[in-house]
């Protein structure tokens, strides 16, 4: 880096992604209703290389409780089985040889908990991330000082502006976790 403003604008960026990565993870958690993001992520073994669901077959929610997909090759449907069960996120899929269908049960309360439970590691993990990202930026400001390359002045203005952005996202992060918990934990 050859300034301060690249280090900084690394930083931004580096957190956005690491939110954008959460919200998916988010998705990806079941909340009691049908929603594509539940299996889009799933890994299937199509001949011999893992591949996503999603660019599988076309995925879709015909009714609020229920996930249905058509494979675009029919001789994958008994993988894409395999897959869904091997995922483990407590559902059983069905098939008639040409299409898959999901029914989401209803969420009991003790599942619930167990996916709030999820949903804040992801969040801690996500933190986690971005105090990981501010270190390495303030390292990275810290060393263009050393180098001749910043003054001090400049250095503790990149410092507040990193930790500005690190508070910013984290508060993101909070917010989204309180509404995918108010999420799952409504009947």
């Amino acid at each position: 880096m050859e300034n301060t403003s690249e280090a900084i604008e690394d930083a931004t960026t580096r957190l956005g992604l690491s939110f954008e990565s959460l919200k998916g993870q988010f998705a990806g958690l079941r909340t009691g209703k049908a929603s594509p993001s539940l299996v889009e992520g799933i890994k299937v073994d199509y001949y011999g290389a893992p591949t996503p669901i999603k660019n599988l077959g076309t995925i879709s929610t015909p009714e609020p409780r229920q996930i249905k997909i058509t494979p675009f090759d029919p001789s994958v449907l008994g993988e894409m089985n395999k897959a869904i069960l091997a995922a483990n996120i407590g559902v059983t899929p069905q098939t008639d040889g040409r299409i898959l269908r999901i029914t989401v049960p209803e969420l009991n309360e003790e599942r619930r908990k167990e996916i709030v439970k999820l949903a804040k590691r992801q969040a801690e993990d996500a933190k986690i991330a971005m105090r990981n990202i501010r270190r390495d930026a303030n390292d990275a400001v810290k060393k263009l000082e050393k180098d001749g390359k910043a003054t001090e002045d400049e250095r503790d203005r990149a410092l507040e502006q990193i930790q500005k952005a690190v508070d910013a996202e984290i508060a993101k992060v909070d917010a989204a976790l309180k509404a995918k918990e108010a999420e799952v934990m409504a009947v």
